[in-house]
């Protein structure tokens, strides 16, 4: 069978993990925040009335592309493509295509810090392994002027995050939304795992810190999920209501 993503693809190993599904959406959520295009997020008012929601939503849609056969995962990519177009025909203007890349560059980006952070660092292949499977799902939405190659995607990565960034009302917001859906203990840890992943542009704007309390913490985690000790803890820090999801994330088809 013809899949989207190889069998033995690193991908699949990243996006096979709940702790690094959760870390990825650590970092995008700050970044979300902070896009210049944020608005688009609001309209239909979903991310702010259930951010939670809308992250098992979006962790649907990847893992549904990661793991599918390549026709499903063309066809899941044309039923986002679908979305998009209807939000854009009730708000009467197009989604830039420079936020799409926006949020294609996130996935790239964290996918890999959250692997070496949680995991082992990955080496060039591996990191090019993961932008080729992004920059077929940008073709595959028909966006214009992607990067062809890891090390184009890499500077094209760093001019977007100057120029597309920017603290405003929607990321006041967006962080009291977090913070009200969360609870102050899951908020500040959603905080501290931000600081650990989020390039220092994002922590700039954000007015984090640039040193996590959770980076002492990591070597132990690491030791409780060889000993099967991490649903413990996660048992103690993650939401009941999503906590199915969550289990749903370490699932792998393979």
């Amino acid at each position: 069978m013809d899949y989207f993503v190889k069998k033995d693809s690193i991908v699949r190993e990243i996006w096979g993990k709940s702790d690094t599904i959760l870390f990825i959406f650590a970092g995008a959520s700050a970044e979300f925040a902070l896009n210049k295009a944020v608005d688009w997020l609001y309209y239909t008012g979903r991310l702010p009335k259930d951010p939670l929601g809308r992250l098992f939503s979006t962790v649907g849609y990847a893992r549904k592309i990661v793991y599918s056969e390549k026709q499903s995962a063309l066809s899941a990519i044309d039923g986002m493509n679908k979305i998009h177009a209807s939000v854009e025909s009730k708000r009467g203007s197009s989604i830039p295509d420079w936020a799409y890349r926006d949020v294609l560059f996130m996935l790239i980006d964290y996918s890999i810090r959250s692997y070496e952070i949680l995991e082992r660092k990955l080496d060039l292949s591996e990191k090019a392994e993961v932008f080729d499977v992004f920059f077929r799902v940008g073709k595959a939405m028909h966006l214009k002027d992607l990067p062809e190659t890891f090390a184009a995607y890499e500077r094209m990565r760093k001019n977007h995050l100057e120029q597309h960034l920017d603290y405003g009302e929607y990321t006041k917001d967006l962080y009291r939304q977090y913070s009200k859906h969360l609870g102050w203990v899951r908020y500040r840890l959603l905080l501290e795992t931000q600081i650990l992943i989020t390039p220092k542009k994002v922590r700039r704007l954000l007015m984090l810190r640039s040193i996590s309390l959770l980076s002492p913490l990591i070597l132990g985690y690491k030791i409780s999920r060889s000993i099967n000790l991490d649903w413990l803890l996660k048992e103690l820090i993650l939401p009941q209501e999503y906590k199915k999801e969550i289990r749903a994330m370490d699932f792998n088809p393979t």
